[in-house]
């Protein structure tokens, strides 16, 4: 697998939300508008890609019967510098996605590519790895983030599109299920038309 190949596939074939359905509960809970779905999934992506790359680093010092708690330390320690730097940063954004961050320590996108990947591979390719799945993410959660800010606030990014009010269903919790549910539908149908060998 080329290193291109190795990034993309954390895109498409293997999407972490559209595909692997990884990561449901901030992919569902932070997704009420675009800036918090991307917020998410930025700082998701920075805790998977240096924790994979330390994982890497480590993996041929830390003994199986320790494995996964040495994992989740390191994983804690890098949610421990993105929870910091957003209270810092952007504290509008870290109070509004409040629990979802700590809680970046056991999302199992994060531990499962620690134990799937990262363990067994180089720190470049673990990077590699770690940015194509984060980036996955971001755009999914972006996607579906601005899909229900669209629908149900008539707003984009915080700016306003379409006059008066949205479609309330689309902020709550029932909204962001048929949202989920129809882009999974999309997602895996355009998917199939670009990789047409996989069906």
């Amino acid at each position: 697998m080329s290193k291109f190949q190795l990034f993309a596939k954390g895109l498409i074939k293997e999407n972490p939300v559209f595909v692997l359905l990884l990561g449901m509960c901030p992919t569902l809970g932070t997704t009420t508008s675009a800036i918090n779905g991307m917020g998410m999934g930025i700082a998701t992506m920075f805790v998977l890609m240096l924790s994979n790359m330390a994982i890497a680093l480590i993996r041929n010092v830390v003994p199986d019967k320790v494995r996964i708690p040495c994992f989740i330390v390191v994983i804690a320690s890098f949610v421990t510098v993105v929870e910091l730097l957003m209270q810092a940063f952007v504290p509008d954004l870290y109070a509004t996605l409040g629990v979802f961050i700590p809680l970046i320590v056991v999302n199992c996108i994060i531990l499962g590519r620690a134990e799937a990947f990262a363990s067994k591979n180089t720190v470049f390719d673990s990077m590699l790895d770690g940015l194509g799945i984060g980036v996955g993410f971001v755009l999914a959660l972006t996607v579906l983030g601005g899909t229900r800010e669209l629908l149900g606030a008539g707003s984009l990014f915080g700016r306003k599109f379409i006059t008066g009010d949205g479609i309330l269903i689309f902020v709550l919790a029932p909204g962001a299920f048929m949202v989920f549910g129809f882009l999974m539908v999309l997602f895996n149908k355009l998917s199939a038309r670009l990789n047409p060998k996989a069906k």
